[in-house]
């Protein structure tokens, strides 16, 4: 079986984009491969200040895998801090590449532009990804198309590494999740817990009704186009076509339906969320951190040895 890899930061609360974006793509294939699972914690302190909130947050998103269909005994589901070797080799790939190639990285520019701090662990964020991803010779990342330059960044750093020290890395593949589109957030830009645009995944109706009722709606159309787009998520276009039909211009009673249809999707899955213990979630972190760090720390006995450091 090829080897895959995915993970979600714990920069915030699941949303909907995560569900589609990454928890139901991961549960639909993970069966497929050897499937390991990344709660990455580190890459969240690019954002994330508040050490209550990213506890909390972590073993939301392990809650989530699970009561999205995942199955821990047949993933390797870790936490990215539990594994020294990452932020090692990290920095191995950063005194190999350059900052006019960094500086390319669009997840950067795009989030410096919506007003993100550049702090410099934002800046070097691919290579911690690319670490991340080649210690332990993934084959295969599944990746929306907006994220395919992180797998791209991934292949530069192990084949730098390749020529300088000898074939070391295997260089992974994109998976592309085609089936679903940008997931628009509220504000109709792509649905980020960084642009606090977010539709709550697990949350209750009432927290669900809050976020659909502040999605922005073109007042000039029969249709609001950004209600649509996440409304065909959850119910085919074919049933959507008489609701926007029968209601056009109504975009009160278009979002009631909206709320209605993601209530019933998340329900079932939201009653096994909350099914889940923090011991379960715990005792899941800890199995998979002891067979994460097992390959790891194998890989990077051979990195140390190959750059020199080990005498």
């Amino acid at each position: 079986m090829k080897r895959l890899l995915t993970g979600l930061q714990p920069s915030g609360q699941l949303h909907i984009g995560n569900y589609f974006g990454a928890l139901k793509p991961f549960a639909e294939m993970y069966g497929e491969y050897e499937s390991f699972l990344m709660v990455a914690d580190y890459h969240s302190l690019t954002s994330l200040k508040d050490a209550s909130a990213l506890r909390e947050n972590i073993i939301e998103i392990v809650r989530g895998y699970i009561a999205a269909g995942v199955d821990p005994n047949k993933a390797v589901i870790f936490k990215q801090s539990d594994v020294q070797e990452h932020t090692e080799l990290a920095w191995i790939f950063e005194c190999l590449v350059t900052v006019p190639f960094l500086e390319l990285a669009h997840a950067y520019k795009d989030k410096v532009a919506k007003g993100l701090e550049a702090n410099a662990g934002l800046f070097n964020y691919p290579m911690l990804m690319a670490a991340d991803i080649l210690l332990y010779d993934t084959e295969v990342v599944p990746v929306g198309r907006d994220q395919q330059q992180h797998v791209e960044y991934a292949r530069e750093a192990a084949n730098k590494f390749n020529v300088a020290y000898g074939q070391t890395f295997t260089e992974p593949q994109a998976k592309i999740l085609g089936t679903v589109a940008v997931v628009p957030g509220v504000d109709g830009q792509k649905m980020s817990k960084s642009y606090k645009n977010t539709i709550p995944l697990f949350g209750s109706k009432d927290d669900i009704s809050k976020a659909v009722m502040s999605i922005v709606t073109d007042s000039s159309g029969e249709r609001p186009e950004n209600v649509y787009a996440i409304h065909k998520l959850f119910k085919p276009e074919s049933e959507l076509s008489s609701i926007y039909g029968t209601n056009k211009g109504n975009y009160k009673t278009l979002k009631e339906a909206l709320i209605a249809d993601i209530d019933a999707f998340v329900a079932p899955m939201r009653a096994k969320y909350e099914a889940i213990t923090e011991a379960q979630v715990k005792e899941v972190l800890e199995q998979g951190a002891a067979k994460a760090r097992a390959i790891a720390s194998a890989k990077m006995a051979d990195v140390r040895k190959k750059v020199g450091v080990t005498i």
